[in-house]
């Protein structure tokens, strides 16, 4: 006798690296809830209220004792769930939607796709200057869970999206990008005060740009 029970549908989880994100974490969340009932923020040493606003809006939250770095904030918040699917959101997101969120993952649960990569269109000029400058950079991704835990040194790089660009070319996995219309990020400089920002967006384009030479020598 067959089966005729519908298939079970595949299971997603939303994880979002942040660090002092109070202001903007908590709609990123509300989104992400929208798509699947796993969100799962992981804090990255905030020091301001990231941690009990995320858990105010309804994501399960993971707290890094200290500040290490997105990637492995980013391997904490995979650790916390066992979802076959991820989607990857930045926590200063704004303008973002459910449209959205399915945009990146549709081509991936239908097979099309290994990952997809979001890239802003619409949502502040610097953003969008700045997202299409270095649309590899981008940390709105789709992609399986395990195949994003099989990339090297995942959770030892402070930003580990070259990371997993290296992993996309090695592995020759199909990927592309899709458009968020509407979606942009809060700049640094707002966030942290001009000079401040300033400091800590050149901090992490050095670490962006030099990851090849630094894996090169280790």
């Amino acid at each position: 006798m067959l089966d005729s029970r519908p298939p079970e549908a595949p299971s997603v989880a939303v994880i979002i690296p942040a660090y002092n994100e109070a202001d903007t974490v908590a709609d990123v969340v509300r989104v992400g809830l929208q798509l699947a009932p796993q969100v799962v923020v992981a804090s990255d040493g905030s020091d301001d209220a990231t941690a009990a606003v995320a858990r105010a809006a309804g994501a399960r939250v993971v707290e890094l004792a200290e500040n290490v770095g997105k990637g492995a904030a980013l391997r904490a918040a995979l650790d916390a769930t066992n979802a076959e699917f991820i989607v990857m959101l930045d926590a200063d997101l704004t303008g973002l939607t459910l449209d959205h969120l399915r945009r990146m993952l549709r081509p991936v649960i239908s097979g099309e796709l290994d990952m997809s990569i979001g890239v802003f269109e619409g949502g502040g000029f610097v953003t969008d200057w700045g997202n299409k400058l270095t649309p590899h950079l981008s940390g709105q991704r789709v992609c399986r869970r395990d195949w994003l835990l099989a990339v090297p040194h995942l959770g030892e790089e402070r930003w580990p999206e070259p990371a997993i660009t290296a992993h996309l070319k090695a592995t020759g996995a199909r990927w592309d990008y899709v458009e968020l219309p509407q979606v942009g990020q809060v700049l640094k400089e707002k966030k942290r005060g001009f000079w401040n920002g300033a400091w800590a967006r050149t901090r992490m384009y050095a670490d962006l740009l030099t990851f090849r030479a630094r894996r090169k020598k280790s």
